[in-house]
């Protein structure tokens, strides 16, 4: 599911687009698991912002901790793994949320930072309702940018980086069932969607077992590291706590 050149691509820019992960029946299935938590959210509740989908749905934990999602974490980490975090974006049409510019390992408590997003788009992704941007390279360099705290509601994150305009951001277009990789260090982020069609896509983390995770880091975003579930999903299973 992720060839040597996607590999490849990934090591040297930071991110990669792979192939097809659910189409058919499996793809029309988790649109409609999708469609019926965002019509079950509270009134007022935005769609960009539904954490932790596996937790109390059997179906997405089954789904991340199946062969195929598995697998491909496999090739980015090796052997030994546990599912970390699921977040599901929806932009809703016509006036979805940005996603500030940021890097991911911004927002993670591990060492070493062992991990990687595996981004499932749920509908198409398109530079016209408001796809990821990366900037390709920066991740190189393992070093985290400082990051600004902004919890004013203009952006689906709390945790961005104040005054960066990229010149050089590539939109990774993505068709539904389809999946992209990307780094921890790497800068990204996306625009808001104006468009009439609406962008919902999950990005799922999974890390090393041999990871540290620090449960008493105190998040800007309000994520509770005291709480997080750690679900083991393959080979060793190292010093981390598991509820599998």
């Amino acid at each position: 599911m992720l060839t040597t050149e996607q590999l490849a691509q990934y090591r040297a820019q930071g991110y990669a687009v792979g192939g097809t992960l659910l189409a058919g029946d499996a793809l029309a299935e988790l649109r409609r698991r999708m469609d019926a938590r965002i019509a079950a959210l509270p009134a007022g509740h935005r769609s960009e912002n539904m954490a932790s989908l596996h937790y109390d749905d059997p179906y997405f934990r089954d789904l991340f901790l199946g062969t195929a999602f598995v697998d491909i974490a496999e090739r980015i980490l090796g052997p030994d793994l546990a599912l970390f975090t699921t977040y599901a974006i929806s932009k809703r049409p016509g006036d979805g949320l940005p996603v500030a510019w940021h890097q991911d390992a911004a927002f993670f408590p591990i060492e070493p930072m062992a991990t990687f997003t595996l981004w499932l788009a749920v509908d198409d992704s398109t530079r016209a309702n408001g796809a990821m941007q990366v900037i390709a390279g920066s991740h190189r360099e393992r070093r985290l940018v400082p990051h600004d705290v902004d919890h004013g509601g203009g952006s689906v994150l709390p945790l961005h980086l104040e005054g960066f305009r990229p010149e050089q951001a590539v939109d990774v277009e993505l068709a539904a069932g389809g999946f992209s990789v990307h780094d921890p260090f790497i800068l990204h982020g996306s625009p808001p969607n104006r468009s009439p069609a609406r962008r919902c896509g999950i990005t799922i983390k999974y890390v090393s077992t041999s990871v540290r995770l620090d449960r008493g880091f105190v998040s800007p975003t309000g994520f509770d590291w005291r709480g997080v579930r750690l679900y083991h999903a393959r080979g060793a299973r190292g010093r981390l706590d598991y509820v599998n």
